[in-house]
């Protein structure tokens, strides 16, 4: 489908900035801060050479990297010049990243530097003639005046999780980002002295809003530094908000060993912390407490690729609930499962030559998750609808009993699935991942079956408690999500 266009031109907010802050830092690399002021100039000086290799609005631009300057660069300039920005994860191996491109018709791509130095992947784009990289000159500034843009204009394309099949490419405008970024103010307050640790990937739209926020606010992407621990860079560079999930937390509260550096008393590293955004599920009452003794103010929220990251956010609680609706976000559940629309809703899934977005006849689109709202009315998720399974006639969701295995102290993962049953059909089975910091301090080693029985037995039904256990196999990610379907498959060649 076509989306129309209001033509209403504005200014994109880094340029914005930099004529209300010219000399703020826009963002901060190995400790050292980029100004709004050199920011401009950099995407200024990248449209320009855009425009001289011949890349115009509507081409896709492949960006295949790790979070970096350049890649902060490439998506403002991509903002001011119609072209879609399409981040690809370097972790992916050669020939999916060629199949990536292909399947959304990504014909021009540019690879960070330490990308070059991957002869395989290097090799498997120079065999394909239609794919054409773009070099470019980050060193080049440019004091040419801005151009406004049209914000309901495509600016990117993000891969989703791809649980099932090739990821989907989904579309945002910049109206888009602004409607996500103005619901997250409402309770997460980000001013221009603040500034937000970019602890997750581009390639992501948690990645992607904390540049957006960033931006809109007039405050201070920082980008991770991996010479040092989190704690110390936390304090060098005078973080003031960070996204993290719960084992990052567990690690920075309650480092596992003296050498490892975490915050403690005389060197509190989340002294300057203002607010912290939570993801990975229910946080441990522990962490809760720890964080509650700093006034820290901790936040869950549910959020999903297609509406631009966070749809509810809320103060964080044990019960792993997200949090209430943000505006410019509609959310309806029927039947259990979750629909959404707003003016976070993306323009679409790439098509070859435009945008495919499916809706009901009413506009909504549909999630997939499964959710119910609390007594207090709190969005609760139950679950995704293509996990579900039968088991002797009854439904069983694999979020529910993994969410109560992941109470164990010992477990830090878990993914239940189905496996065959001649009398039941099939029956539930878990695979799972041990927390190793609290092993190395046990006589234990994994929990026997005959101990998780037990230790589920007043959470979850009986008929859903797993009759085989396996270890966690050996998967590697290409993103900050597990793949479900990729460690179910590891487990069953092992098995």
């Amino acid at each position: 489908m076509t989306v129309s266009s209001t033509n209403k031109q504005i200014l994109s907010p880094i340029h914005q900035q930099a004529l209300a802050q010219a000399e703020a830092p826009a963002y901060r690399f190995s400790g050292v801060a980029v100004s709004y002021q050199t920011l401009q100039q950099q995407v200024i000086a990248l449209t320009q050479q855009f425009n001289q290799i011949g890349l115009k609005s509507g081409d896709r631009l492949a960006c295949i990297a790790h979070n970096c300057p350049q890649l902060l660069q490439l998506y403002w300039a991509c903002v001011d010049s119609g072209i879609l920005f399409c981040p690809i994860s370097p972790r992916f191996a050669p020939q999916q990243i060629i199949e990536l491109m292909q399947c959304h018709n990504y014909q021009h791509y540019w690879l960070e530097a330490s990308q070059l130095s991957d002869s395989c992947l290097v090799d498997a784009l120079q065999k394909r003639p239609q794919l054409t990289v773009v070099p470019l000159d980050f060193n080049q500034l440019s004091k040419k005046a801005q151009q406004t843009i049209d914000p309901d204009a495509a600016v990117n394309a993000i891969l989703t999780s791809g649980s099932s099949g090739t990821p989907k490419a989904a579309a945002h405008s910049l109206a888009n980002h602004m409607a996500s970024a103005a619901g997250s103010s409402e309770l997460i307050t980000l001013a221009a002295e603040d500034s937000w640790l970019l602890s997750l990937p581009l390639f992501h739209i948690g990645g992607l809003a904390i540049l957006n926020r960033c931006a809109l606010a007039g405050a201070c992407v920082v980008f991770e530094d991996k010479n040092l621990s989190l704690a110390e860079q936390l304090i060098r560079d005078s973080v003031s908000h960070l996204s993290l999930v719960s084992a990052q937390l567990q690690q920075l509260l309650n480092p596992d060993s003296e050498s490892d550096a975490g915050c403690n008393p005389e060197n509190d590293c989340l002294a300057q912390v203002k607010a912290m955004l939570l993801g990975g599920g229910a946080i441990s009452a522990n962490l809760l407490a720890e964080l509650s003794k700093r006034d820290i103010k901790a936040y869950t929220s549910y959020g999903m690729t297609e509406m631009g990251s966070q749809i509810t956010t809320g103060i964080a609680r044990t019960d792993g609930s997200s949090g209430k609706l943000l505006s410019g976000r509609e959310l309806k559940i029927i039947d259990g499962e979750i629909w959404l629309k707003g003016e976070c809703l993306f323009l679409g899934y790439l098509a070859e030559d435009g945008f495919n977005l499916p809706l009901d006849k009413d506009g909504w689109f549909y999630s997939k998750d499964l959710g119910h709202f609390d007594a207090n009315g709190n969005l609760c998720i139950d679950g995704r609808a293509d996990n579900m399974f039968i088991s002797g006639g009854e439904n069983i969701q694999p979020e529910e009993i993994e969410a109560a295995l992941k109470l164990h102290p010992l477990i830090s993962d878990a993914i239940v699935f189905p496996v065959a049953d001649a009398k039941f059909g099939t029956l539930p089975a878990a695979t799972l991942k041990l927390n190793e910091s609290k092993l190395n301090n046990s006589s234990a080693n994994q929990p026997l079956e005959a101990e998780l029985t037990e230790f589920l037995a007043d959470k979850i039904a009986r008929f859903k408690r797993p009759r085989q256990y396996y270890p966690w196999p050996e998967v590697s990610s290409a993103g900050i999500k597990v793949v479900r379907k990729q460690v179910i498959a590891a487990v069953n060649i092992a098995k």
